[in-house]
């Protein structure tokens, strides 16, 4: 059981550095704004179109940063759960996020 465990932390760590090194982007307002993120949750890229940039309505900018940050954010998550889910195959593990 030992070495299982052990073996499962080795593919956790390869899993995590995997995940460290993909980039997650997002759009919002049909590509007004885009944002992309690294596997730690960093940006690394974020891009305004002309139109998204309005000096009289700055919220309704706001608000598509938020929804393109959150969605990047929502396809790290998503990736990193499907990766960690492959390897512990549904155990409950205490500790792991969203285990």
């Amino acid at each position: 059981m030992i070495r299982s465990m052990q073996k499962m932390q080795a593919q956790m760590k390869k899993t995590q550095e995997s995940l460290e090194t993909q980039n997650f982007s997002a759009e919002a307002g049909g590509g007004a704004v885009k944002v992309t993120l690294n596997g730690n949750g960093l940006i690394t890229e974020l891009k305004l179109a002309q139109s998204a940039v309005d000096p009289s309505d700055v919220e309704a900018l706001e608000d598509l940063l938020m929804a393109a940050f959150n969605e990047a954010v929502a396809k790290k998550d998503n990736a990193y759960q499907e990766s960690v889910g492959a390897i512990t195959k549904g155990l409950k593990i205490p500790g792991m996020p969203g285990m």
